[in-house]
Parts: C-alpha cells; sequence; structure tokens
C-alpha cells in the first residue's frame, strides 16, 4: 500500500513539473538554470572591445555559457577603472580588468575576486608609437612628453613606466593623458601627445592610417609575457553566488581553450565587437596569448613589480584573491 501511495505521489509530481514547464514558455531557460541550481541565471559583464575579451565572445557566440545555464550580456567599457566602478556599484556582476587594475583596487580595500585570466603579452603587441616625422628616437627622449595611455594607474603605465626606467627616466619625468584607445592616433596626428601606449586594432591601423612608427615594445625584461587582463566580480557576489560563478569559470575555460589553440576562431570572432578590426585585419595584427588556468605564481609577477614601482605601498598576495584554480 505504501509504494502505491508513493508511486501516485511521483506520478502528481511529475505531472505538476510538467504543467510547470508546459507554462514557462520562453522561461524555459531559467527553469533549467534554477534547476540545476544556479544563484543566478543571468550575467551582466563588461569588457573592452579590443582582442583581450576575444575568448569571451568566442564562449558566448558558440553556445558555452548556455549549456550552463547562463545568459551573458556584455556591456563594452573603455578601461579597468571605469570597468570597477560599474562592478563596485551593481550595474555590473563581473567585468574584464587589467590585472594592474584589479590590484590597486584591492589594495585600496576593495573586496574583489579574479575567476579568469583572460590575455598575456606577447612581443609587439603593447608598444609605444609616436608620429613618422617624431624627433624621438629612443624611450630616453620622452622626457618631459605627453603618452598616451587609456587609462592612468593601469597595466599600461606600469608598463611604460619600466621602460623608462631602463632608459633612466621614471613616471614623474612624463605626462600621461587619459584617451580612448580609438582617439589615440588622432591625438598622436593632431600633436596632442607625442607618444601613445597602443594594442591591438590600433597598433596596426595607426601605422597604416598616418605612418606612425614603434619606438619601444612595453612587454620586455621585467614585463615580458605579462599578464594582462583578466575577470573579476565582488566577493560578495561570488560568496552568495559560488555556483553561477563556478558556471561561468566552466564557460570561459571553454572559450580560453578555443582562442588559445584557434587563431581562426579570434581573428573570425574580432571583427564582430572590435571597431576598426575587419577581417583583413584579424588577419595580420599581433595577439597575446589566452592563458587556460589561473596561475598565481605568474599573477604575483604584476603585484610584485607594482610595489617596486610604488604602485602598492605593501606586498600583496595575488593567490588570496584568486577563485579557482591557482597554480
Amino acid at each position: 500500500m505504501r509504494f502505491r501511495l508513493a508511486s501516485r505521489a511521483v506520478v502528481a509530481g511529475l505531472a505538476a513539473v510538467l504543467a510547470l514547464s508546459a507554462c514557462g514558455g520562453s522561461d524555459t531557460k531559467t527553469e533549467t538554470a534554477g534547476a540545476s541550481g544556479l544563484e543566478k541565471t543571468k550575467i551582466e559583464i563588461g569588457a573592452l572591445p579590443i582582442p583581450d575579451s576575444a575568448a569571451l565572445y568566442i564562449a558566448n557566440k558558440r553556445g558555452f555559457f548556455k549549456e550552463e545555464g547562463l545568459t551573458v550580456n556584455i556591456q563594452p567599457v573603455q578601461g579597468g577603472a571605469q570597468a570597477q566602478q560599474s562592478l563596485l556599484g551593481g550595474s555590473l556582476d563581473a567585468t574584464q580588468s587589467n590585472y594592474v587594475s584589479t590590484f590597486l583596487a584591492a589594495s585600496a580595500g576593495n573586496k574583489l575576486k579574479i575567476i579568469a585570466d583572460l590575455y598575456q603579452a606577447t612581443p609587439n603587441a603593447f608598444n609605444l608609437m609616436v608620429p613618422k616625422d617624431s624627433s624621438i628616437k629612443t624611450p630616453a627622449d620622452l622626457k618631459g612628453k605627453k603618452i598616451a595611455v587609456n587609462s592612468k594607474k593601469n597595466i599600461g603605465t606600469l608598463a611604460v613606466t619600466s621602460v623608462l626606467k631602463t632608459h633612466g627616466l621614471t613616471e614623474k619625468d612624463v605626462q600621461f593623458l587619459e584617451f580612448p584607445f580609438p582617439e589615440m592616433a588622432d591625438k598622436l596626428k593632431q600633436g596632442l601627445v607625442d607618444a601613445a601606449w597602443m594594442t591591438e586594432p590600433h597598433l596596426t591601423a595607426v601605422q597604416k592610417n598616418i605612418g606612425a612608427q614603434k619606438l619601444a615594445d612595453t612587454m620586455v625584461d621585467s614585463t615580458a609575457d605579462f599578464p594582462i587582463a583578466d575577470i573579476i566580480v565582488t566577493e560578495d557576489y561570488a560568496t552568495k553566488n559560488p555556483k553561477t560563478v563556478a558556471a561561468f569559470q566552466r564557460a570561459i575555460a571553454k572559450g580560453q581553450q578555443v582562442a588559445a589553440s584557434d587563431r581562426k576562431a579570434v581573428e573570425e570572432i574580432l571583427p564582430t565587437y572590435t571597431k576598426g578590426i575587419d577581417a583583413a585585419t584579424a588577419a595580420v595584427i599581433t595577439l597575446g596569448t589566452f592563458p587556460t588556468s589561473l596561475d598565481a605564481t605568474r599573477l604575483q609577477r604584476v603585484a610584485d613589480l607594482m610595489l617596486e614601482q610604488g604602485y602598492l605601498t605593501s606586498k600583496l598576495d595575488a593567490k588570496s584573491l584568486i577563485i579557482g584554480n591557482s597554480g
């Protein structure tokens, strides 16, 4: 008798589930995600429209997030500092940032967690550019000059300062001015800045369009193979949504694997979210690499260089900010 009663209860339960599913309509994806135990099924994430975020867009286009029950909405941002303000303000659940901005924010008391490593430097992927007729021939000639960066006190200023140091200059010997990457070519052409720290596709475009010349590769010596971009969330978000974060990490890991192993996949995705990268440009630009794991030892290099250059006043443990594999 108990078996019959249990069977009837199961049948009734299944009927109720089927009825709810039938009424669900367009909310089927949300219910599926809920059934898998995700705390949230929708994520608003900020990203810069540059190659660093290629894996994020690949993961979205190929349905890797949907496979995990997630709907990811990618919002363009200008730089890591701006993105962090939106993150801390609550308008973003996660955002692409750069490690310098992340570590600066953490050192200032902001509770942040790194959930993915997006991009790592390669030779000539982040260069200092000058106009074709510039009298500046070496970084030592930059004393008293104006240098464009997309954001102050970020990965760009750290890398440029490292180059300046090897040529006998300090950060105080130059003036950093903030401009979005797409505006830097015009600033160089107009003479409003003497040099610009640029990444692709702007490096290729500025050479082609105004004949700008490379002054220096900023990812050499202490910044060779340097970690560049990450994805961060607040500690509060990570604590309240551990399954959502884990699902996101699984999906973005698949995107990173594709980007790391298939340049053609990166070339195909770049024109869909960047300005100035068509198929022809995508085929020739210099790309960094796409790490497939979070390696604390590698990330610690950034924090240690920041301490050396005075960006940080005390040692920061990169591993303490990482959620997931930490090398």
